[in-house]
């Protein structure tokens, strides 16, 4: 595990989360910072169509359906237990670099679905799309292409099996004190019941499932934040103070560890730069790149600006979070999260955030397991591909529940940083198309 851990270190920091930050800043930069400068534009074309992105036009799923699947993925566990972990370790300050990479990743996120589209080829019951795609016919890259594959295979087993059923063990484990390894199989199997209906299936009830998240945390969040409402200018202060101090009063914890964490649970949240989203994405029944690159700019603001700004504002304001204690007084994770609630709103509160856990964790299941699944379809052909991946990545979710989390977690790190090599050279290589599919969008 030591390896693994030196590896995944190796490769993030400082080096490829600085990558993320270029390739988010040179798309921000070439398009006049349209995420801040344009928000009436994009986010009057997604959140404000949404009733209409839910109606069907043309072949594959709905726009709607491709964002709540993306989504699905996206928001898990790295939306409590990542933000918890990122406040922890980095300190407050951890949040505004969250919020700097979130702001970055919404043009990165807008460029990937551009891509994809562009380069999207017919498959069985619709499209098939993505970062290997792209590689492969874009920059006329077979290794690059096949390397982001091999490395998607090894992060759906490892993110989307292992990690999240691990998170899901452990929330019912600590509430109901239910075997790990059964509560393990029975979410396997539940996932199973959904992921042999395909992308379909996938896509309708990740359309069901995403609004029931999102109204039970963020509502809960509301109530709590309402309740302590007097504290927020200082959390917002005490965020922008440890982001900018050199060494703040968290146990010693500075700058460079807040922009560490910030930036590394930023990426984990909403997935900008990785291109697994954009399998997703491919499946969306518009014709226009530029009108799903919106909707990419919309998955990342409300999986990171919104989703886990509420969080980090829970517990910066509930009183549980010591900045001072240094690591002692309170356990990291789902805990810190739970407990934050529970002082608020009671134990139902804690309850709120155990559920919420679960059923995040249960969609990142679902959503993965199809990226993996694309991935496996264009490295190889054949109908032994489908049921093959399907029984391995099974087996990862079982072995998920009773692997060590520490070692979970370093796999999860090392294939997310194999992904996002290739990605991220894609973005930057194929960078005039997707400005130019926007701004043609944008004119139209």
């Amino acid at each position: 595990m030591a390896t693994l851990a030196r590896a995944a270190d190796f490769m993030w920091f400082p080096w490829l989360l600085g990558l993320f930050l270029l390739v988010g800043l040179y798309y921000s930069v070439r398009t006049g910072f349209f995420q801040l400068f344009g928000i009436r534009r994009w986010l009057g074309g997604t959140a404000g169509r949404l009733l209409r992105a839910g109606r069907r036009q043309g072949t594959g799923i709905t726009r709607l359906q491709a964002l709540t699947t993306a989504l699905a993925s996206t928001i898990g566990t790295g939306s409590v237990t990542g933000v918890a972990t990122a406040i922890w370790f980095g300190g407050p300050g951890a949040v505004f670099w969250m919020w700097v990479s979130a702001l970055l990743g919404m043009m990165t996120g807008c460029a990937e679905k551009i891509l994809t589209l562009r380069w999207r080829q017919p498959g069985a019951g619709g499209w098939r799309g993505g970062p290997m795609y792209y590689i492969a016919a874009g920059m006329q890259s077979r290794f690059l292409a096949v390397w982001f594959s091999v490395a998607c295979i090894g992060g759906a087993l490892a993110g989307g099996g292992m990690i999240q059923t691990n998170a899901i063990v452990q929330s019912i484990h600590g509430a109901a004190g239910a075997s790990r390894l059964w509560v393990g199989v029975a979410a396997a199997v539940l996932a199973g019941v959904i992921l042999v209906g395909g992308i379909g299936r996938i896509a309708r009830v990740s359309e069901l499932l995403m609004p029931a998240m999102a109204l039970l945390f963020l509502g809960s969040a509301a109530v709590v934040l309402w309740l302590c409402r007097d504290r927020l200018p200082g959390a917002f202060t005490l965020i922008v103070k440890s982001a900018l101090s050199p060494k703040s009063a968290a146990g010693g914890v500075g700058a460079v560890a807040a922009v560490r964490y910030g930036v590394a649970r930023g990426v984990f949240t909403n997935e900008a730069g990785m291109g697994s989203t954009a399998i997703a994405h491919a499946n969306a029944d518009t014709k226009d790149p530029g009108e799903q690159g919106l909707w990419g700019m919309f998955e990342v603001f409300f999986a990171t600006l919104v989703v886990c700004t509420a969080t980090a504002l829970v517990i910066l304001c509930a009183g549980v979070y010591d900045p001072t204690a240094g690591g002692a007084g309170t356990d990291v994770g789902v805990s810190l999260a739970a407990d934050s609630f529970g002082r608020v709103l009671g134990q139902p509160g804690a309850w709120v955030v155990e559920a919420s856990v679960v059923l995040f964790a249960f969609s990142s299941v679902l959503g993965w397991s199809f990226y993996g699944q694309t991935a496996m379809e264009w490295l190889f052909t054949g109908r032994w591909v489908k049921p093959t991946w399907l029984c391995a990545f099974l087996l990862a979710c079982v072995w998920g529940s009773v692997a060590p989390s520490e070692l979970v977690w370093q796999l999860v790190d090392l294939f997310s940083a194999l992904m996002a090599l290739p990605n991220l050279t894609a973005l930057l290589f194929l960078s005039p198309q997707a400005l130019n599919l926007l701004q043609k969008h944008l004119n139209s």
